[in-house]
C-alpha cells in the first residue's frame, strides 16, 4: 500500500464517521488537490486490497472491518493520546464525575455514564460479577441498527457479553473489537472498546463502549483508556 492510499482509506474512514453516508470521489479529490479520476483509480485499488466497499445504493464507499483495523493498529502504533483541547476536557469531564466518590459501584456507573454522554455509544462496566450498562437508546438510535436483523445480532452480542468477558478475560489494557471480530455476535456491525483496570471486586474489571463500526476511533479509544486509568486510580 503506498502512503497516498494509506492517507485516502484514513480519510474515508474519518468522512465517514463523521457524516454517516459513504464517502465519493469528489470530496476527496478537493480534500488531496487531486483529480477524481485518480481518487477513484486508488478507491479501486483499495477496494481489491478488501479496505473499502461499496454499498449497492451509492457510488460512495465505506470502510471494511479490515479497514478499520489497519487504522486503529496506526492508532496503537502512535499511540491513542491526544493534546486536543476538545478532548482533554471530555477526559476532565471524567474524571469530575469520578474523582471523590466513596462507592467503587458508584464511581464506575459515574464513569460509564460519562462515557455515553461523551461518545454516544453504549456505556459498560463490570461491578463484580454483574454488568452495568447504560445508553442502550444510544446505540439502537445509530442507522446501522436499523434493521430488525442487526438488532437482533447486537441483542444477541449485548446477552453473552457478561459470560464471555468472565471467561475470556481480555489481558490488554485496551481492547477493540471491531465488527466480525466480535467472538459473539460477529454479524451485528458493532465495534467493542475495552479498557482492564484493577478495582475492590477484581483485577481483572472492564469498562467500555459498544458502538457500530462507524466511530471515532482515536477519541473513543483515548476516552475508555483514560476511564479505566481515572478509576484504577481513585479506587
Amino acid at each position: 500500500m503506498t502512503e497516498r492510499q494509506k492517507q485516502i482509506l484514513f480519510a474515508i474512514i474519518e468522512q465517514y464517521a463523521e457524516v454517516a453516508v459513504p464517502v465519493g470521489s469528489v470530496t476527496l479529490a478537493k480534500l488531496f488537490d487531486v483529480s477524481s479520476a485518480t481518487i477513484r483509480a486508488e478507491m479501486a485499488k483499495l477496494e481489491e486490497m478488501g479496505l473499502i466497499e461499496q454499498p449497492h445504493t451509492s457510488a460512495g464507499r465505506i470502510p471494511s472491518d479490515a479497514g478499520y483495523r489497519l487504522y486503529v493498529n496506526s492508532l496503537s502504533e502512535d499511540g491513542t493520546s491526544s493534546d486536543t483541547p476538545k478532548l482533554n476536557r471530555s477526559a476532565r469531564a471524567i474524571e469530575a464525575r469520578v474523582v471523590g466518590v466513596s462507592r467503587a459501584d458508584q464511581a464506575i456507573r459515574s464513569a460509564v455514564d460519562s462515557l455515553v454522554e461523551l461518545t454516544g455509544n453504549l456505556g459498560l462496566a463490570t461491578i463484580g460479577d454483574q454488568l452495568y450498562m447504560s445508553g442502550i437508546a444510544n446505540l439502537f438510535a445509530q442507522p446501522e441498527f436499523v434493521s430488525n436483523g442487526h438488532v437482533q445480532a447486537v441483542a444477541g452480542l449485548l446477552d453473552n457479553l457478561e459470560p464471555w468477558l468472565r471467561e475470556a478475560a481480555p489481558n490488554e489494557p485496551l481492547n477493540v473489537f471491531i465488527g466480525n471480530e466480535n467472538p459473539i455476535g460477529k454479524a451485528s456491525g458493532a465495534s467493542l472498546i475495552i479498557s482492564r483496570f484493577r478495582s475492590p471486586y477484581s483485577d481483572k474489571s472492564y469498562i467500555g463502549v459498544l458502538g457500530p463500526t462507524r466511530q471515532s476511533y482515536g477519541r473513543v479509544m483515548h476516552l475508555v483508556q483514560h476511564a479505566g486509568a481515572m478509576l484504577e486510580e481513585a479506587l
